[in-house]
Parts: C-alpha cells; sequence; structure tokens
C-alpha cells in the first residue's frame, strides 16, 4: 500500500498492538482530494455503530471543483471490514485502555484503503524516553559517518 495521508500524531502517542487494512466508502471529490495528498487523520478514531464500523473526525476537504455546497470535512465515512474483524475491534474499543485508530489512508491496487491499527496510549515518561533514543540514535549514526571519512 502507497500511503497518501499519514497520522504523524499515533506514531508518537500511542503504541501499536495490531493492525488492520479497511476499505473506505467515500464520494468522488474525497478521492481526488486523498489522491493529491490532502487530507489529515488527526484526531480521528474509528467507533463501531451497529454492525459497520466507522471512521469519525477524519479531515478530508472539499474539493473545488465539485458541486457539493453542503459538503461537511468532517463526516463520518464507513469502512469496509469482515464481520469477525468488526467484533474483534468491538472487543478493542469495549477494553479499557485501547482504542482503534487510523494510521494512514493509502491507495492498494484501484483502492483506496484506510490502516487502521488497536492501540494502547503511550504514557508521559514513555514518549519521552523514546525521543532520547531517537536522538541517541541519531547521534550514534552521525559518529559513524563521521569515523567513515
Amino acid at each position: 500500500m502507497i500511503a497518501l495521508i499519514e497520522n504523524a500524531r499515533a506514531k508518537m502517542e500511542y503504541s501499536f498492538d495490531e493492525e488492520l487494512q479497511a476499505g473506505i466508502v467515500l464520494s468522488g471529490g474525497e478521492v481526488k482530494m486523498l489522491r493529491s495528498h490532502r487530507g489529515s487523520l488527526v484526531g480521528s478514531h474509528v467507533v463501531i455503530l451497529g454492525s459497520d464500523a466507522v471512521l469519525v473526525n477524519a479531515q478530508i476537504p472539499a474539493y473545488p471543483f465539485s458541486r457539493e455546497e453542503e459538503y461537511d470535512p468532517k463526516r463520518s465515512r464507513r469502512l469496509l471490514l469482515h464481520k469477525n474483524e468488526i467484533l474483534k475491534l468491538a472487543q478493542a474499543i469495549e477494553t479499557k485502555g485501547l482504542s482503534v485508530i487510523p494510521v494512514s489512508i493509502g491507495i492498494s491496487g484501484r483502492h483506496l484503503k484506510v490502516r487502521i491499527a488497536i492501540a494502547r496510549g503511550k504514557k508521559q515518561y514513555e514518549r519521552r524516553e523514546e525521543l532520547k533514543r531517537r536522538d541517541m540514535d541519531r547521534e550514534a549514526l552521525r559518529e559513524h559517518k563521521m569515523r567513515v571519512r
């Protein structure tokens, strides 16, 4: 899958337990905006309504050449999943400490897919440790490059 838009905040705020790929129901203008890398998944999440999984609070701006006068960029969009995957997501949502969040939207063949993850929120100290580790790795790589020259 080639990612068009990603949820950068998700990697910082959550640790992923399991990832799934789902289809998404979109209008034509939304597809064109996503293919031009316009949109945001920050602050969005997945909820289960009845027997459907729904992506809530994902922002896809209106296509400038469409005639949709009453377009809502943050409307809820239905996700296409198998029944057993929806049941797994429903169990994860009910479990305390777990969330279902979109990681990215991308192209798989001709179709747009949403990569969603069952995730556990990181604590503040875990985020700080990860940033320190990343900085140390970057510094070690920089020193290694200097020695090679």
